[in-house]
């Protein structure tokens, strides 16, 4: 068996499908099938395609309810599970906090403009009859964003599976789902970047299985007066975190471990104690730089 990498661009994001086969034709066909289910699911919740399930809805937002597929309902189901166990800090319609803050500049938002926002936020507020979806405010959006990588990559994995490749994994710009060991069973060994020098790697953790995914304040992010803004931030101030630098989980599947990580770092100085409640295995580096683990799950 050959190790195989195919490199593609999705999601605003470098990606990778690593396969280990014994027929380059056959391999390369599989890892074809992966990327365009990657390409699919990136058409149909884009929150930039006007024609996306996602723009639909929010361009009827204050107005109708909109019809979802069962692929749909079930990710309307995993934000709604997402919410309960962030004690709401984990909102699929706080995205529209990005009207204020533009990482490209060097503005901080007043708080008003901020407040204003805040109010068109909130999960409790939507409306959900049977397989129709309603979003009462004008002006109100959803968005997938903050586990559609990590979905991806498990379909991914899937279509792979499916195609019974057991070597290899996938990896979307760093959310990466393992489908098994190398050829001779090895582990492929995944680093986790430092987020203070992005030419190092901060810990190398070895995976046969399942999925790592890492949150942090260092790849979208801007410094005004020294202080550091990063692209995640809290629904009910529309603010972002500052309590870590990153935080890396390791679960059965990528949107778990991704959606782990981001309510993490939205936890701030409570991520320990809930990381330690999941009972997965995660890395978290503080803002001094220090390292909390739990190893063993």
């Amino acid at each position: 068996m050959q190790i195989y990498r195919i490199p593609f661009k999705a999601m605003a994001s470098a990606c990778e499908v690593v396969i280990a086969d014994t027929d380059e034709q056959a391999m390369f066909a599989k890892a074809q099938e992966a990327i365009a289910e990657v390409r699919r699911i990136e058409l149909k919740y884009s929150r930039y395609r006007p024609d996306s399930i996602v723009s639909r809805i929010n361009s009827q937002a204050g107005v109708d309810a909109v019809t979802c597929d069962e692929e749909t309902l079930a990710l309307l189901d995993y934000a709604q599970a997402l919410h309960a166990a962030s004690d709401g800090l984990f909102d699929i319609t706080a995205g529209i906090l990005r009207q204020a803050w533009d990482f490209k500049s060097q503005r901080v938002p007043a708080a008003d403009e901020l407040q204003a926002l805040c109010q068109r936020i909130g999960w409790h507020k939507v409306e959900r009859t049977g397989n129709r979806l309603r979003l009462p405010l004008a002006g109100m959006e959803i968005d997938f964003g903050g586990f559609g990588k990590e979905y991806a990559a498990d379909r991914a994995a899937s279509v792979l599976e499916m195609a019974s490749v057991t070597h290899g994994y996938v990896n979307l710009g760093g959310d990466i789902r393992v489908l098994g060991p190398k050829p001779d069973g090895q582990a492929w060994i995944m680093g986790i970047q430092d987020p203070r020098q992005p030419d190092k790697i901060a810990a190398s953790i070895p995976l046969t299985s399942g999925a790592l995914a890492t949150s942090g304040d260092y790849e979208k992010y801007l410094e005004v007066g020294g202080q550091r803004y990063c692209h995640i931030l809290n629904p009910q101030t529309g603010m972002p975190v500052r309590h870590w630098r990153s935080i890396s989980v390791l679960a059965p599947v990528a949107a778990l471990a991704g959606s782990c990580t981001t309510i993490g770092m939205l936890k701030e100085e409570n991520a320990v104690e809930y990381l330690r409640q999941t009972g997965l295995r995660f890395l978290a580096i503080d803002q001094q730089g220090r390292v909390h683990t739990q190893a063993d799950a």
